[in-house]
């Protein structure tokens, strides 16, 4: 009798913990690091201590350049280099990783690993894909409202370099996963070299020569019904403009970086945007950290339904 009672007991405790645990949440980081975090005194140890402030579960980097081994290795999370399988983990020429504190599943690999690569990650027994990517910065124009362009000549100018060439490339392993989230859930995020069409609406034309644009390098992914985070949960762009690009002296501010996601699965809560100047300080949790990148940063909050 005491044993029965003891292992009801248990038992219901057993199930009222998983209960609480159920549904989830999980937060990821989308950061453009700047060349492995290396061109300011000590960068890749101000990225970890950003990244220990921000406490993410799955970091999407950008320009890793041989630092994200090392950086993950200090957070204690595990580390894939997007990069043909048995590439050195520190190689300096691979611009794409991921970071997670979750067990990573299966190589998601493409042709073009410079652009695009991903890995399964298992969060709370369910099978997340995770992409990583980078998208070509030209054409690139600080005010490209100020290029004497109707909306139909800025479409024609944006298709006109290397950017546009790079999307026809990875654009089919996008369409592939964006096809299957009815099962496995996808999250995209990283550096898009772009202005979002959501950015550049009726309700921003005012600041952008009264021009709206749907700028195709955003618009073709909400057309495979990616959702971006940032704009869905902050969707007015005059109060919350998210910027993530901005150089000192220069009219540049822009939303480039993103993370997007798809799934019946999952439900996307939180986003935040950070940005500061590189080399200045951003400060997190009362912390004073020196800024090393010229990227801000994306991080949002998913809910697994």
């Amino acid at each position: 009798m005491r044993f029965t009672l003891f292992f009801l007991t248990f038992t219901l405790f057993f199930l009222n913990c998983e209960a609480q645990k159920q549904p989830g949440t999980f937060k990821v980081m989308s950061w453009n690091i700047l060349h492995g975090a290396n061109d300011s005194e000590n960068g890749k140890a101000h990225a970890v201590q950003i990244i220990r402030e921000i406490n993410p579960d799955v970091i999407l980097m950008v320009e890793t350049y041989g630092s994200g081994k090392e950086i993950a290795d200090a957070l204690g999370y595990n580390f894939h280099l997007i990069a043909p399988e048995g590439t050195a983990l520190n190689d300096k020429s691979v611009n794409l990783s991921i970071i997670s504190r979750y067990p990573f599943g299966e190589r998601i690999d493409t042709k073009f690993p410079f652009y695009l690569g991903g890995r399964e990650v298992i969060i709370q027994n369910q099978k997340i894909r995770f992409f990583s990517n980078w998208f070509h910065y030209l054409p690139w124009e600080n005010e490209p409202e100020k290029l004497g362009k109707t909306t139909a000549e800025l479409l024609v100018w944006e298709k006109s370099g290397a950017k546009y060439e790079m999307i026809q490339k990875v654009l089919p392993y996008i369409k592939k996963y964006a096809a299957e989230t009815d099962s496995i859930p996808m999250i995209l995020g990283g550096d898009l070299n772009t202005p979002s069409h959501l950015d550049w609406g009726k309700n921003t034309k005012k600041i952008h020569n009264n021009l709206v644009v749907p700028w195709y390098s955003t618009k073709v992914l909400e057309d495979l019904e990616l959702i971006d985070t940032y704009r869905t949960l902050n969707p007015n762009a005059m109060t919350h403009p998210g910027i993530t690009w901005h150089t000192k002296g220069e009219n540049d501010d822009h939303r480039i970086d993103y993370i997007f996601f798809k799934s019946p699965k999952l439900k996307a809560i939180k986003s935040e945007s950070y940005k500061v100047f590189f080399n200045d300080t951003i400060k997190l949790n009362g912390k004073e950290i020196l800024y090393p990148s010229d990227h801000g940063f994306v991080v949002t909050t998913f809910k697994i339904k």
